[in-house]
């Protein structure tokens, strides 16, 4: 189980740039992504109406009208002269003049095949997939880098449902691991560094179980990108049951322990430590200033996505001089604190 993980000591991450051809698409990467169209995708379609430019907007602004100030309205983008000219509010309107390129930046560590239910690889395979064909259906570039036990993968972005495909194919056929030196995500986010020079969306989907010190190179990268991190979870990782005497390995170090879930006092000590990570994670997102969404094994994808949407209409709102919803308050302080 993740909560005993030792921390791993640092290795240099080796990369080898995959500028190959793509690969062959199997059938079961087709199936996936016809299932995730039919299931998610038109759901999120009718759902996100309006809020797409939100969620993902381009780089370069284009001013393209002015209006009178509204409720909610941004206050940085009222124009003073015009507003003092008129005496009435006005807001300058944009619209984008680049496309949006984006990057996934997925761990693929032994930890992420953990899950009671569904594997927390299961779950970061198809928020790809879904999210890599939303943009790209509008037109927009998707990249991605993949990490083991260092960066060993580098998918340059491009565009169109057959990348996608590409993406998906070489996730599912990547060899299975039976151990690792451990995770270290700084090295991770300081190649990605050199590798993403032009400004981007980014996700970085992980479980964050990681050796300490990632958050200072993730706030590095957050300087030059706009950053989402994607934090993936299982309830088990939160509070164990009562389930009798059980052997848990480390999925990173293959490190066994024998353990007496009976045991009540075992189990407090369990959540405890599970609660301890949780206030380190949150001080390390607050300390790389990224938004979060949190993806549980248990989670509807669509619903995950709506609630992240929603988080981030809500911010612009708070950064106008609004307020969060008491429903939206705790993601904002995983995020921002």
């Amino acid at each position: 189980m993740s909560v005993f993980q030792k921390a791993p000591k640092a290795i240099p991450g080796a990369v080898s740039e995959n500028f190959r051809a793509p690969a062959a698409r199997t059938p079961e990467a087709e199936n996936i992504l016809r299932r995730l169209e039919w299931t998610v995708i038109r759901r999120l379609d009718g759902l996100l109406h309006g809020d797409y430019q939100t969620l993902f907007r381009g780089f370069g602004l284009d001013l393209a009208d002015l209006r009178e100030y509204q409720y909610h309205d941004d206050v940085r983008y009222i124009d003073w002269n015009v507003t003092a000219r008129l005496q009435t509010p006005y807001v300058r309107v944009y619209n984008e003049d680049r496309e949006v390129t984006a990057w996934f930046l997925l761990d693929l560590s032994p930890s992420v095949d953990f899950g009671s239910n569904v594997k927390k690889q299961s779950v970061s395979t198809e928020f790809v997939t879904m999210l890599a064909r939303l943009l790209t259906r509008h037109g927009n570039r998707v990249g991605a880098l993949f990490y083991g036990d260092s960066v060993d993968t580098v998918i340059p972005a491009r565009t169109g449902r057959r990348h996608v495909l590409d993406i998906l194919h070489r996730v599912l056929s990547r060899p299975e691991r039976s151990g690792s030196h451990g995770t270290n995500l700084r090295d991770f986010f300081q190649t990605a560094s050199r590798i993403m020079n032009r400004r981007s969306l980014v996700f970085v989907i992980s479980d964050f179980i990681s050796a300490p010190g990632w958050a200072k190179p993730l706030a590095h990268l957050a300087q030059r990108h706009e950053i989402i991190a994607v934090r993936l979870y299982d309830p088990l990782e939160m509070e164990l049951p009562d389930l009798g005497l059980l052997v848990m390995q480390d999925a990173e170090t293959g490190e066994q322990l024998f353990v007496d879930t009976h045991d009540r006092a075992f189990r407090r000590r369990f959540t405890a430590a599970a609660e301890r990570r949780e206030t380190e994670l949150r001080s390390a997102f607050n300390q790389a200033g990224v938004d979060t969404l949190e993806l549980s094994t248990n989670d509807d994808m669509v619903d995950a996505i709506l609630r992240f949407a929603d988080l981030r209409k809500r911010r612009s709102q708070l950064a106008a001089g609004g307020s969060l919803p008491k429903h939206l308050r705790r993601s904002h302080d995983v995020a921002m604190a």
